[in-house]
């Protein structure tokens, strides 16, 4: 059954971070300049948080706060919700649909952090597999042209 390191395997394991003494501007510019939708929040090494583009909305814009002014510690998204490179994608999966959260940062066994999947990530390792399979099942009832 194929797991999160699966998906690190294809995709990197790099992961865009920030301390949590960021500002919101200097973390959204990161997010914009690399397409992204999150960043882990790091102090000391150690995973303390998450910051979304929805906490941008939510706590940011909707309060009408100063991005430049605001550290990402007060309007990250504490409660972080974490797998292991170990974890099967079933089960990331699930856990993103039921606490309805797009993106998972990846742990070691000693919290250190190894990477992020996100549901897109997630939907591209099950389409791939799909064309694959499909190719195999075309290619065994027709033969290869």
């Amino acid at each position: 059954m194929p797991a999160v390191r699966d998906i690190l395997r294809q995709k990197g394991n790099r992961v865009f971070y920030v301390e949590a003494s960021t500002t919101v501007l200097d973390a959204t510019r990161l997010m914009n300049e690399h397409g992204i939708g999150a960043v882990v929040v790091l102090e000391q090494e150690q995973v303390v948080g998450i910051f979304t583009e929805r906490d941008v909305l939510r706590r940011v814009v909707a309060q009408e706060r100063v991005p430049s002014q605001v550290p990402v510690r007060e309007v990250m998204t504490r409660e972080v919700i974490c797998c292991s490179p170990e974890t099967k994608l079933d089960e990331a999966r699930s856990v993103m649909k039921n606490r309805r959260i797009r993106h998972l940062p990846v742990v070691n066994g000693d919290g250190s952090l190894a990477g992020m999947i996100s549901i897109g990530d997630l939907n591209a390792y099950d389409a791939n597999s799909q064309e694959t399979t499909i190719y195999l099942l075309h290619e065994y009832l027709y033969g290869r042209t």
